[in-house]
């Protein structure tokens, strides 16, 4: 037992170096221009997709999340708390409204990421 005790030490000190959502912030990317995923979903510039969820994430991915009934698919959040809505053609920092009733500020890099601009 004593001498597995250094290894977990290290991993332990190795783990808490990292901030909680660094791991959630690098799962969103881009598998190709105007695609955006997390883990569990992939939407284009129409909104989520099961086609793109099953060609980038898996069949199991996509049956899970469209089978959750009907739903809007034009506006949604990411696993890092990215909120983008197709209509407007915009992503934001997070879905929540702040003062005055107005949104989030935008993220330029997943707006760029989604709708190439």
């Amino acid at each position: 037992m004593k001498r597995y005790l250094p290894f977990a030490l290290l991993i332990l000190s190795a783990a808490s170096a990292l901030p909680a959502h660094a791991a959630s912030r690098e799962a969103v990317h881009s598998p190709k221009q105007g695609v955006i995923c997390d883990k569990y979903a992939c939407a284009d510039d129409k909104g989520l997709s099961k086609t793109l969820t099953e060609k980038y994430i898996g069949k199991k991915a996509a049956t899970k999340l469209f089978s959750q009934g009907e739903f809007d698919t034009t506006e949604f959040t990411l696993s890092n708390g990215i909120f983008c809505d197709t209509k407007e053609r915009l992503c934001r920092k997070d879905r929540y409204f702040g003062a005055g009733g107005k949104r989030s500020a935008v993220s330029d890099k997943y707006t760029k990421m989604l709708f190439g601009k």
